[in-house]
C-alpha cells in the first residue's frame, strides 16, 4: 500500500508512518503549494491513497468526477495529537482495510466510507 500525505497532514504522523516502513510521500516535502487537483493527479499517477484533513476532496470526487483509484482518507478530527492520524492509519492497515475507489472519513469514534 502506498500513500500520499497532503500538505496539511501532520509532520509527526508522516515521520511515524515512514519509520514504520510505510511507502509514503508528503506534499509538504516534495511539491508544496500544489492544488488539490494536482495532488489527485499525482496520486493517480503513482497509485497512492491520499491522506488529508481537507474536506474539499469529497466535492472533487462526487461533484467534479475525480476518481483516484487508491482512494482518499479524510481525517475529520477536531482535536488530536499530531501523531494520532498515523496511529489510526496503522490500525486500519493492520485490520486490512481496503481504501481503493472510496472516500474514507475517519472521525474520533467512527469510520464512514463511500464508494465511487
Amino acid at each position: 500500500m502506498k500513500f500520499l500525505a497532503n500538505e496539511n497532514f501532520p509532520g509527526p504522523s508522516f515521520h511515524s508512518l515512514k519509520a514504520a516502513g510505510i511507502d509514503i510521500i508528503w506534499i509538504a516535502n516534495s511539491t508544496p503549494g500544489i492544488s488539490d487537483s494536482e495532488v489527485i493527479a499525482l496520486a493517480v499517477k503513482e497509485s497512492r491513497t491520499i491522506l488529508t484533513h481537507d474536506s474539499d476532496y469529497g466535492e472533487l470526487i462526487f461533484k467534479y468526477g475525480h476518481r483516484p483509484t487508491g482512494g482518499i482518507i479524510y481525517f475529520k478530527l477536531i482535536e488530536f495529537l499530531p501523531d494520532d492520524p498515523a496511529k489510526i492509519l496503522l490500525e486500519l492497515i493492520e485490520e486490512k482495510h481496503d481504501f481503493k475507489n472510496r472516500l474514507t472519513v475517519v472521525e474520533r469514534h467512527s469510520i464512514r466510507e463511500r464508494k465511487y
